[in-house]
């Protein structure tokens, strides 16, 4: 499919490229052509400048990119939570790209790097109603934990008007390297 695709660690100066992507990708009208989006339950930005900025800085944070013939199409993070635990987000794959396989390559490739880095468990949290998404995660091996966790507003004065919104927990053991 990608015989150009490189997947590789970002790096500070991938920042504008990548708060492009997510946003087209999580948010707005280019989100619906894909079928991973968040477009129908939240219409703020995904992420400030300044938040991927500190994401990129983290050494905590590892963001890796997947890129053809150099132009970014997907991206995902792990985060070291702590000695043995890993935390997943921001997979997202260009909205045209979807359901081409690319989002298991980076669902991979975050997992390899956990492993390289003595992670045994990884885990996300998704948006409770996104039940298509929940079932592609639990093909791949992750499971629900029954823990559920807030969603905190960017903006909370649109609390009592805006969508009541809960992550659910999966959780999957990623073993050995």
């Amino acid at each position: 499919m990608h015989d150009t695709l490189a997947i590789t660690t970002a790096t500070p100066a991938d920042m504008p490229a990548l708060k492009a992507l997510l946003e087209a990708a999580y948010r707005g009208d280019s989100a619906r052509e894909g079928w991973n989006h968040e477009a129908d339950i939240l219409d703020d930005e995904r992420i400030g400048a300044e938040e991927l900025d500190a994401l990129l800085a983290d050494p905590a944070v590892t963001i890796l990119t997947a890129r053809d013939t150099g132009k970014l199409i997907g991206c995902v993070a792990v985060t070291r939570k702590d000695e043995t635990l890993g935390y997943l987000g921001m997979l997202c794959v260009l909205p045209t790209l979807q359901s081409g396989g690319l989002g298991r390559r980076l669902l991979d490739a975050a997992e390899d790097h956990g492993r390289t880095i003595g992670i045994a468990r990884m885990e996300m949290t998704v948006i409770d109603s996104r039940a298509s998404l929940i079932a592609w995660y639990v093909r791949r091996g992750y499971a629900l934990t029954g823990e559920t966790r807030p969603f905190h507003e960017l903006r909370p004065a649109d609390a009592a008007t805006g969508p009541q919104i809960t992550f659910v927990v999966l959780e999957k053991p990623l073993g050995a390297p």
